[in-house]
């Protein structure tokens, strides 16, 4: 474990505070983000989290500063395919594009929380019971196969357990009263769209959190490094989905880099896992090339992926859409995988 100054940690606690009070104060107003805004803003994310790694290097040294950098790029490649599911989420549910963001931000914080909780027990975990990292790196194989098995089954909100136990705890109105969670209906209070839309992406998240904590683990296993770099992945977020948005159907082939890159770092965590405790002669992957690899896979996936995107057609209902009714938008998943794993939850 590396020695954390507290003034690091209070440094990486304030900048949060403060990026999502600025980020909530710019978007105060409801409106729709378009793709130059959303561009601005994620080039900011992306500016704050390398030189939040660079600041790492400088105090914690190179290594720590290659496991941030690593964990954090993984994070965010893995974030790139939850974006499929957050566009058929808002496309069920057909919310309004100005109220969004505000979504995401809702979504975000709950994100910081139940990721500090997952990475807290994860670390505590593996710290008493090495044994534990074979398990997780069962659940990246098993991740990185069923990505590449690419199975055919459509996310439907609907059935998620969440969604519904909130219809069956609160009465839910059908149409969307603003940015307002609950509304006042002669004397009973009702929820909105909203509280269930906020609630499917949280779920949604979670089980997202399955591989993708035990990914970051395998990368690290300083509590600091893990959350510091999930938390700039997550802060990302909405600005990297509003940039993708209209032409998330392009990246057809970033499933299987990604499935790639979770088989890579569960085998990188199956001999982690065996240099700890059968023997020390077994190797271990060193970050350099941890980094190298995930760079490689996902460059490679995008690169071919936009070499090799759909031709646009003149038909309305194949263009990609955040916008829907029931039947959810018309939009090219390329995880279906995942889409499935969240829907049985």
């Amino acid at each position: 474990m590396l020695d954390v100054p507290i003034w690091l940690w209070a440094t990486f606690g304030i900048g949060v505070v403060v990026m999502l009070a600025v980020d909530l104060l710019a978007h105060r107003k409801e409106h729709v983000i378009g793709f130059r805004e959303a561009a601005k803003w994620s080039a900011v994310w992306v500016a704050l989290s390398l030189a939040f790694a660079g600041l790492v290097w400088a105090t914690l040294g190179a290594e720590a500063g290659v496991e941030f950098t690593t964990a954090w790029l993984l994070e965010k490649s893995l974030s790139v395919d939850n974006l499929f599911v957050f566009a058929l989420i808002f496309g069920y549910f057909a919310v309004p594009k100005q109220y969004q963001h505000r979504i995401l931000f809702y979504g975000v914080i709950g994100a910081l929380i139940f990721r500090a909780i997952f990475i807290a027990a994860g670390v505590a975990i593996i710290s008493k019971f090495t044994v534990v990292l074979f398990v997780f790196a069962a659940i990246l194989l098993w991740s990185a196969y069923k990505l590449l098995k690419d199975d055919e089954d459509d996310y439907d909100p609907s059935t998620n357990i969440a969604v519904r136990l909130v219809r069956k705890v609160l009465p839910v109105q059908d149409e969307y009263s603003g940015a307002k969670f609950f509304v006042k209906q002669g004397v009973k209070w009702v929820a909105t769209p909203m509280l269930v839309v906020v609630v499917a992406i949280e779920a949604a998240d979670l089980v997202f959190a399955v591989d993708s904590v035990p990914a970051v683990l395998a990368v690290s296993d300083d509590t600091f490094i893990v959350y510091s770099s999930n938390a700039f992945a997550i802060l990302g977020l909405r600005a990297l989905y509003f940039l993708l948005a209209g032409m998330l159907d392009r990246f057809r082939y970033l499933s299987k880099g990604l499935a790639i890159i979770l088989a890579f770092i569960g085998v990188k965590l199956v001999l982690q896992a065996a240099h700890k405790t059968i023997s020390t002669s077994v190797p271990e992957i060193p970050s350099l090339v941890s980094l190298a690899v995930v760079v490689t896979v996902l460059a490679g996936s995008v690169l071919l992926s936009l070499r090799h995107a759909p031709e646009p057609s003149s038909e309305p209902s194949a263009e990609p859409s955040l916008e829907g009714g029931p039947e959810g938008p018309s939009l090219e998943k390329p995880s279906d995988a995942r889409s499935d794993q969240i829907s049985r939850s």
